[in-house]
């Protein structure tokens, strides 16, 4: 499924505004190299804005679900608030979900600190820097809806955003005990809160549905169904960090336990 962003580059037509005797008017012999050479300049800039990026991350203010703001560029401003609250658990991280290049990418320039990504989406139109983290293994293209190729408790930590938002009740069930599985320190869950609809149609191929945004009480009741708990240790430090670094979270933030 292609994700391009739209061209930025518009048609302008004429407004009329000019007239046809004050063309009549005008000189015959102005030479025409001048606006011909504003025009090649005006359009080289405009080329270069538009493949600026190329083969490396814009920032973080863009997503590739639809250009909108998402969970998982909400993962990356918290990082900072995430080693705060789980320290020596930052160390080797899995992160689940769309634009998990971008996540893995930020997470590898921590210190100390070892990262890999799972990619619900196809990646035909990824940049380069993506492509080449998929090359070397460590960002992984798969469906969410079926077993996690990893061993049980291969990262101390796991994030999980923009994902489980399009999954059915059915397929929660199946998804979460996987996620779960495969932490030995903790689950870290990012969801948009209710009212806030990502979805677009291009989305609908991949995950067959729209996201369901749903509320605390739903995922609270979810999550105890599924016998997992909250980790109230690193829900206080997170909370704590947040509130010193005047954050405003855009998602709601789930901090879980792993299975025993």
């Amino acid at each position: 499924m292609s994700r391009r962003q739209a061209n930025p580059m518009r048609r302008f037509v004429d407004s009329g505004s000019f007239s046809l005797a004050g063309a009549l008017h005008s000189k015959p012999r102005s030479s025409p190299i001048l606006p011909i050479g504003l025009v090649l300049v005006g359009a080289i800039l405009l080329i270069g804005y538009v493949y600026s990026g190329s083969g490396k991350f814009r920032g973080e203010a863009v997503s590739r679900i639809g250009g909108d703001y998402s969970c998982s560029v909400e993962v990356q401003r918290v990082i900072p608030f995430l080693k705060k609250a789980y320290g020596d658990s930052m160390h080797k991280v899995l992160h689940v979900g769309p634009d998990t290049c971008s996540v893995v990418y930020k997470l590898l320039k921590e210190e100390e600190t070892e990262a890999w990504g799972v990619e619900p989406y196809d990646i035909e139109d990824a940049e380069a820097t993506c492509k080449s983290l998929v090359h070397k293994g460590i960002v992984r293209v798969a469906d969410i809806k079926f077993p996690l190729p990893y061993r049980p408790k291969s990262f101390s930590l796991v994030i999980v955003s923009d994902a489980l938002d399009y999954l059915s009740p059915r397929y929660l069930n199946k998804t979460l005990p996987e996620l779960t599985r495969v932490a030995s320190d903790g689950l870290v869950v990012f969801t948009g809160y209710p009212g806030n609809q990502r979805a677009k149609v291009a989305e609908l191929s991949k995950f067959g549905r729209p996201a369901k945004m749903r509320g605390s009480s739903w995922w609270v009741r979810f999550f105890l169904q599924n016998s997992l708990e909250e980790n109230e240790g690193a829900i206080k430090k997170f909370e704590q960090a947040a509130s010193k670094g005047s954050y405003h979270p855009a998602c709601q933030v789930f901090h879980l336990k792993p299975y025993n």
